[in-house]
């Protein structure tokens, strides 16, 4: 992963060739936190039928090797070690273009497509959680799957820093409950985040109008973060996402809410 936020289709080589220059995976554990918030009230990733994302799903070739995507994923199971990844790369983009939020359920894959869902069992302890592909890794030979922090807290990985687990892809249509179908799932844009309060309210209202969408400031510890939505259809939010990116805000990136009806 590149040290520099860049947009995946322009940055491929540059992002393929900081994942094994950065030293992601040149150590066995990431970095934890210094002051981490709790992670106890973080739910499973909720399995959705997504449209696979425009990057970071092509056959691909790092240290000599090439990595083909798989193209069915009913039924795939796999078993091996995980790892997990924290501070080194929080905030920074993943293979799909989104950013990496070391406190949400998320995952590192080599070949499953982005996204996906997959449940993951510590065979060691017995515990259990779904995760979200939407990265690629880990390439330490005999690892499967690189886990968020929060992932790999609620798998009691953090301690040992890797686990024998076993994953299996979710199908959302035969996985998601009638609790989770019953819910209304939100999208929401965070475009940029500032120090400046009137720069930050000035942003979104002119984000407001020029793409008419709805905007408001979110201010946390100081600083003023700029949201557009909430969008409920994932497809208007990809693109609305695009246009927010071709006015210059590289960075902008998806989030997402499940609120019960």
């Amino acid at each position: 992963m590149t040290k520099i936020a860049l947009p995946y289709a322009a940055a491929i080589a540059l992002f393929l060739a900081g994942c094994s220059s950065s030293g992601r995976y040149s150590i066995d554990n990431d970095i934890a936190p210094n002051a981490p918030i709790s992670v106890d009230h973080i739910e499973d990733a909720h399995p959705q039928n997504e449209p696979y994302s425009l990057g970071g799903n092509k056959d691909y070739t790092l240290g000599g090797v090439t990595y083909h995507i798989i193209k069915n994923t009913e039924g795939y199971t796999e078993k091996g070690k995980a790892s997990w990844y924290g501070t080194k790369f929080h905030g920074h983009l993943t293979s799909n273009g989104e950013v990496y939020d070391m406190y949400s359920m998320t995952a590192a894959h080599k070949t499953l497509p982005l996204p996906s869902y997959v449940k993951v069992t510590n065979v060691d302890n017995g515990k259990t959680a779904i995760v979200r592909v939407n990265d690629r890794g880990p390439f330490h030979t005999g690892r499967i799957i690189d886990l968020s922090y929060a992932a790999a807290y609620k798998l009691g990985v953090l301690q040992t820093g890797t686990a024998n687990v076993e994953i299996a892809v979710i199908s959302a249509d035969k996985n998601i409950t009638s609790d989770d179908k019953a819910a209304q799932q939100q999208y929401y844009i965070q475009v940029s985040s500032s120090q400046n309060e009137n720069n930050a309210r000035t942003l979104a209202k002119n984000l407001s109008q020029t793409l008419s969408v709805r905007s408001f400031v979110d201010t946390v510890d100081g600083s003023h973060r700029v949201f557009l939505g909430p969008f409920v259809d994932y497809s208007l939010t990809q693109e609305s996402l695009e246009r927010v990116k071709s006015l210059g805000y590289q960075t902008a990136f998806v989030k997402k809410l499940i609120h019960s009806r």
